[in-house]
């Protein structure tokens, strides 16, 4: 799985490379970080944390941090300093590990699939995806889970705009809707 960042060097740097717009391979786009975030709705609630977090531990294989709330909401029976999520912040080879799984193994288990929104890209070329559920990732197992849970998955690139995003990403496989 390591692969995918030999793949990056040798398929996409010329690709890139090619169409003109790059002076020299430092000014090529390419992935910095990955962060997914998964919020328990329940807040208080340790067990549901804990699960969640296990969780996210397995899809990722890093301990994830937990977050907590910034300040207190009594519509939502929100206290300040309540845990209410954790969150993963994936660097170097977990990142393309984590990236090969999501692009080849994860999003094409999702049901009546067709591909992942294009419009999900910011301003400097980050893209967000959102999850319904932890179970398209082969580590969890389905009888296992007590909730289903969804999770936010930002892909955090070095691109200048949108368009530069995209094709980073669609180079590296992103199954895109058409």
């Amino acid at each position: 799985m390591v692969a995918f960042k030999t793949h990056y060097k040798e398929k996409i740097v010329p690709e890139l490379m090619k169409s003109g717009k790059y002076g020299n391979v430092m000014e090529l786009p390419r992935l910095q970080k990955v962060v997914i975030n998964m919020g328990v709705g329940v807040p208080g609630d340790r067990d549901e944390l804990k699960a969640v977090a296990g969780d996210l531990a397995k899809i990722t294989g890093q301990q994830p941090v937990i977050t907590h709330a910034r300040k207190s909401i009594a519509a939502f029976r929100l206290r300040e300093e309540m845990a209410i999520g954790c969150k993963v912040t994936l660097r170097g080879v977990r990142m393309y590990e984590f990236m090969y799984r999501l692009i080849n193994v994860a999003l094409p288990r999702i049901r009546d699939f067709r591909g992942v929104s294009a419009n999900s890209f910011d301003q400097q070329g980050n893209y967000t995806l959102g999850l319904t559920e932890q179970s398209i990732f082969p580590e969890i197992n389905p009888d296992n889970i007590k909730r289903v849970q969804g999770m936010d998955v930002c892909i955090v690139t070095t691109a200048h705009d949108k368009a530069e995003g995209f094709e980073l990403l669609k180079l590296f496989g992103m199954p895109f809707q058409k």
